[in-house]
């Protein structure tokens, strides 16, 4: 395996985890209300980000 390609997937899979991981304390810290309205936001959220991508 190339090593620009394992340096790559390594970087994606790191920043991967570190994302959920922010994503989980800041879960976990909210108020309850708080949590409800993010994940009822988060369909709508990850629509925004495949169409700005797809630009």
């Amino acid at each position: 395996m190339d090593h620009i390609a394992l340096a790559t997937a390594l970087i994606v899979g790191s920043g991967l985890l570190c994302a959920t991981a922010v994503c989980i304390v800041a879960i976990c810290r909210a108020h309850r209300t708080d949590v409800v309205a993010v994940v009822r936001a988060l369909p709508e959220l990850a629509l925004t980000l495949v169409r700005r991508r797809r630009r």
